[in-house]
Order: C-alpha cells, then structure tokens, then sequence
C-alpha cells in the first residue's frame, strides 16, 4: 500500500497490482459516480491513465529475515503482509530500479542495518530521489555515507537522503525538477522530498491542459487558492494578465518561488496566507505579508481553487460565488457536489472532467468550471 505518512494523504492502493483488462470498466464505474453526484455533467471529458507504469511516487516498507530483506506491503483487511518482487504501477524508472537497489541493499549491511521504508520520487524529466529510512541513528555514520556514495554512483539515483528520527541526512539535495510538457509548452517544477506532488505525471499534463482550455486567453486577472508549489498558476500564468496564488505551506510557498523563477514567469506573484485570510483581505483587513502586493489594482474575473479533501470551507465557499468565473479541481468528489449546491445558486456548470490521477482505486479527481448566471 502508500499509505499517508508526514503529511501526505493519498488512497490507498493495494498491494502493487494492476489488472489492464479491467481498466476500462472500472473508468466507466468512476464516471458514473461522478455524473451521478454533480448537478449536471456538461461536456463531462474523461483523461484518462496510462494502465501500466503511471506512478511517480512510492513509498515500500522492508521486511528483514535473517541476511535477506525485501520490499513488502500489509493487506488492509487481513493485515497479512505481502511480498513485492516487482511494482508494474510505478513508472519504469521506479520498477526498473526497484530490484537493483534490493539487492545492493542486501549486499551491504551499513545499508541494510535497520532499514525500515524506501521512498521513491522520480520524474518523467529522468530525475530519481531515494529516501532510505532507519529505526536508528545515522549521525555521524561514515560506513552509511560511503556505501550511500557507492549506492548513487552504482545506480540511476540522482539524489538519496537518509531519515531517521529527528534527521535528515543529504548527500546532496532533497528534490528533482520535473519538466510536464503541455500545449506545446515545458514548465518546469522542484519538487521537494516528503512534500506534496501529483503522483501521476500523465494524468498531471492533462489536468494542467484542461485548466489552461477552461481559462482561455486573456482572461483578466487570477486569483488561486491552495496554489502548492505553483503546479497551475505557472502554467495558466500566460493564460491572464496577472495571476496573484496564494498557500498555507511555508515549504511549498518557497518551492513556488522557485518555480516561478525557473519558468520566467513574470505576471504571477505567490503569498503565504490561508484561505479564510484572503477572504478577510479583499474584505479590507490590513496584513503585513501583503505590503508589497497592490491588491486594489487587481481586477479579478476567476478564481481557482484546488481544496484538501474536506472541500471548501463556510467562508472560502461565499468568497468563491463573487467571481466571474471558478475553476475548481476537487480530490474529493463527495466534499465537490455539497459546495456545488452552493456555487450553482450564483453559477452555471460549463465545463466538467475526471481525471484517473489513481488507476485501479475508487478515487476520483475531477474538475469543475463555472461562470455567473
């Protein structure tokens, strides 16, 4: 399974399996649930996945017997743990790496010694991060900082980190760029290890062209909610005049920054504040973070919204319903159609999709594009 840890929630998915002749059907199931929970399915557009090799992300617990280890998952429901050998869901540099890195594991006890979890982060730009997690101090180990060193000039790993309790340990640095390439263009994205990113890259250049189509050109001013680390407003950034993005997380927010740099985005300007906050500022209150940013000057036709599971809050939902025009990607479609009640008292649905970003789970991202009535 992935199951969430520091943070990070995402579906479960169990046990490493993938089955392509039952792809399309449980697609048409996740569309019929949709369709079935949203007021009105206009121009519904189904992206979907890659059936094999889609998964950017993984994170395997070790299983040690002896002078062995292996990767394994835990069954949910029996608690059984099950051995994984190979992972046909994680992208080829994953599962193609994934066998090599055991056995160089299991050759090398300073390596080995109280391993507890292998993460992966690999980009579709050819970029690979391991992370090796211990159930033990690794300060000042010089036998795990050599073998680590062999470890990455053995292998196709870019970067490893060592985590134990209350540390950290770099060999170098502790994120890969990914490059998605849409309508024609690159964007380039630091994604940090152990903080969010979209797991399916696939999936992930699709969601950025449907927003992009949804948006149009020249289309005023943006404001977006939850922006992360600028996955959509750097790429609808030459889709508007000036975008202005704004997110809670300190760790995303300066990722952003980054970003913005890396892409040559000039209209665009990220602020760390929450939801509820920017609510109260278009409102009038004064804040200090906002000194630099001449907020009147903004004339703001859509707002776009990418909420946590639990949708949008009380507040954030009667701020959405004063714009022209909402874009709103959901990861949760139950918590979507209880704000659409709301948003569709003011706004019309144009526009809605599904995105498979979790091939063979009952999850569904979707998205939702609305003007005023």
């Amino acid at each position: 399974m992935f199951a969430p840890r520091f943070g990070v929630t995402e579906p479960i998915v169990m046990l490493c399996q993938v089955f392509p002749e039952n792809y399309s059907s449980q697609l048409a199931e996740k569309v019929t649930r949709l369709q079935a929970l949203l007021p009105t399915a206009v121009n519904l557009q189904v992206f979907a996945s890659p059936t094999e090799n889609y998964r950017a992300r993984a994170e395997f617990r070790i299983w040690h017997e002896d002078d062995d280890a292996y990767y394994i998952m835990f069954d949910q429901a029996t608690k059984q743990k099950i051995r994984i050998d190979a992972c046909p869901m994680a992208i080829a540099s994953i599962a193609e790496l994934m066998p090599r890195l055991m056995e160089a594991i299991r050759a090398d006890a300073a390596l080995r010694f109280k391993l507890f979890e292998i993460d992966f982060l690999a980009t579709l730009s050819g970029e690979m991060l391991v992370t090796l997690i211990y159930r033990r101090q690794i300060v000042d180990d010089e036998a795990w900082l050599a073998a680590a060193n062999r470890l990455r000039e053995k292998l196709p790993i870019t970067h490893i980190i060592g985590r134990a309790r209350k540390q950290k340990i770099l060999l170098d640095a502790d994120f890969v760029t990914e490059t998605l390439n849409v309508d024609g263009k690159t964007f380039h994205y630091q994604q940090i290890e152990n903080s969010f990113t979209q797991p399916n890259p696939y999936v992930a250049q699709q969601m950025l062209h449907w927003a992009r189509h949804v948006s149009g050109q020249n289309a005023g001013d943006l404001i977006e909610l939850y922006c992360g680390n600028g996955n959509f407003s750097i790429a609808l950034a030459d889709c508007y005049r000036r975008v202005l993005a704004t997110e809670i997380s300190k760790t995303s927010v300066a990722s952003a920054q980054i970003n913005i740099a890396h892409n040559g985005i000039d209209n665009l300007q990220i602020i760390k504040m929450a939801a509820e906050e920017v609510a109260e500022a278009l409102s009038g209150r004064d804040f200090t973070r906002l000194k630099n940013i001449d907020l009147p000057s903004y004339q703001f036709s859509t707002i776009f919204v990418d909420p946590p599971r639990s949708g949008l809050d009380d507040v954030t939902r009667k701020m959405v319903c004063d714009y022209e025009r909402i874009i709103y990607i959901s990861c949760h479609p139950e918590t979507l159609a209880r704000d659409l009640e709301v948003l569709t008292v003011t706004h019309d649905i144009q526009h809605t999709a599904l995105f498979d970003q979790f091939p063979y789970t009952h999850h569904i991202e979707s998205g939702v594009f609305l003007t005023r009535k």
